[in-house]
């Protein structure tokens, strides 16, 4: 179906309503969404996008310990992904803020399901095309529509988890990527326990995109805190 790839984006929800965030959680699940966090509050909201790098963000502007609009410039800071402002501030002022400040949408309390579902995909659409990219790193390419990785010539197949993992990478291409967010990319919401798995897949990949496994150049370790991908050719 087309834009079905958009289902499997990152969607971090904030809001202090219980109420409001299971709804909001039952209509994008309803519809397929299945990639959703939620938080009640600014301090957490910011551990959670830490880790979990959101591909588009939905914030309410009252928040109990801050507002949307800071909470949205400290998000932004840290990576640029789209703002939706949902919320039951309708005020002119506050909605030329929000997009005075960035936002790509703005919806005012209550709002109809259809109408946020619309929003959503509308927003998503603009921001991120297909991902069937094919990523050239120093010593080899990687083919994520053929799950494949050409090198010296030669195209290597990539199974299903290692396809996972370097897809969760490149979308963070040259940050860190902690080894707790890789394990939830690979094996779901339960990734306890896969550490050393992680480990073996990743060893597995720098076999086949590495000219020198040992001394990776484009899959690199950061000490106690994950992996990154660094893209380019020579």
């Amino acid at each position: 179906m087309e834009y079905e790839y958009l289902k499997n984006k990152r969607i971090l929800l904030v809001d202090d309503e219980q109420e409001l965030l299971d709804m909001v959680v039952s209509i994008l699940t309803d519809d397929g969404f299945a990639n959703i966090k939620t938080a009640g509050n600014v301090k957490s909201a910011i551990e959670i996008a830490e880790s979990y790098y959101p591909e588009l963000a939905i914030l309410d502007v009252m928040l109990p310990d801050g507002d949307g609009f800071s909470l949205m410039e400290q998000l932004k800071s840290k990576a640029d992904y789209p703002i939706l402002f949902l919320t039951a501030r309708g005020e002119d002022d506050d909605k030329f803020k929000g997009f005075g400040l960035g936002a790509d949408d703005y919806i005012v309390k209550p709002f109809l399901p259809k109408e946020l579902l619309f929003r959503v995909m509308a927003i998503l659409r603009r921001s991120y095309k297909e991902e069937n990219p094919l990523v050239r790193l120093q010593n080899s390419e990687i083919d994520f529509e053929r799950a494949e990785v050409i090198k010296n010539s030669e195209h290597i197949p990539l199974t299903a988890k290692e396809h996972e993992i370097l897809t969760a990478l490149y979308r963070n291409t040259g940050r860190i990527v902690t080894i707790d967010a890789l394990c939830e990319a690979a094996w779901g919401d339960n990734p306890f326990g896969y550490e050393n798995s992680l480990m073996a897949h990743i060893r597995r990949i720098r076999e086949k995109i590495e000219e020198n496994p040992s001394r990776p150049v484009s899959l690199i370790t950061v000490k106690g805190l994950g992996y990154k991908l660094i893209i380019g050719g020579k």
